[in-house]
């Protein structure tokens, strides 16, 4: 019996491989982007109706919304360029703030954005908001959070239960979404590996940069960051993130490539 489970779960496995854009890492996503998305929006409404959430005619939200479409539409040409589109299918987009002095900035699956007013006086500008918001969405577009939980439920479900549990929206499956994307405690805490963060570094400077903002924004960004960090605890933001000295010398080598995309506006 034991073979035979190793033999479905190494099957199913081998069917969910798929290519990253832009790096074209071989990533394993045990969970239909569908579910996926189905979880992120109920437990993004949620997440709203939990938290002081900032009005439409704020100047910050009207910031942070116009950032947003941009690089949503930075981010639906170059899928639809690159034949795509279906990575993207079904998403939702949504801009928001919300009125917290966490350092923080997170994108769930579908579009689903929250900036927190916290992180704004660190990025001090529209071109170095757009490289956290364009690191986040870069998450979302790469299926970051569906392999977490992919890993989670082949662990915890041996891999071969996993369609039943999704279907019946069993407490398992649910409790591995939430610890996935950290809604467990203070939601936008990702515990994405480094190989994740370095991954949506490079995907979130092409896509800025197709939105108008230049990449290189991203260098004295990422350096106010470590000087956040110097001495205390690190802000949400940079949570199991790369060192600061190897991030920015990846964002360095990195920055001839994505400014062949930069577009200014």
């Amino acid at each position: 019996m034991k073979k035979i489970s190793l033999f479905l779960l190494s099957v199913v496995i081998a069917s969910c491989v798929q290519k990253v854009p832009i790096t074209g890492r071989r990533q394993v996503s045990l969970v239909s982007e569908r579910e996926m998305m189905s979880m992120s929006f109920t437990e993004y409404d949620k997440f709203l109706k939990a938290n002081k959430v900032l009005p439409a005619t704020d100047q910050r939200v009207m910031m942070v919304q116009q950032i947003g479409k941009r690089i949503q539409t930075a981010v639906e040409s170059f899928m639809k360029e690159k034949g795509l589109s279906s990575r993207i299918e079904g998403y939702k987009w949504e801009f928001n703030v919300v009125d917290d002095p966490t350092v923080n900035a997170w994108c769930m699956p579908g579009g689903k954005v929250v900036v927190y007013t916290g992180l704004l006086p660190v990025t001090q500008d529209e071109a170095s908001l757009a490289i956290v918001m364009g690191h986040e969405i870069a998450h979302a577009v790469a299926r970051h959070g569906n392999e977490r939980m992919s890993q989670g439920l082949a662990v915890q479900l041996g891999g071969v239960a996993l369609s039943v549990a999704l279907q019946n929206k069993s407490t398992q499956a649910q409790n591995v979404f939430l610890q996935s994307y950290g809604i467990g405690s203070q939601l936008g805490m990702l515990k994405y590996s480094r190989t994740h963060e370095t991954e949506a570094d490079k995907m979130g400077l092409v896509f800025a940069a197709m939105g108008g903002y230049d990449p290189n924004s991203s260098i004295a960004f990422w350096e106010r960051m470590a000087a956040q960090s110097a001495g205390q605890k690190p802000p949400e933001l940079l949570s199991t993130h790369p060192s600061d000295e190897t991030r920015i010398n990846d964002l360095k080598a990195f920055m001839p490539e994505a400014m062949k995309y930069y577009k200014p506006q």
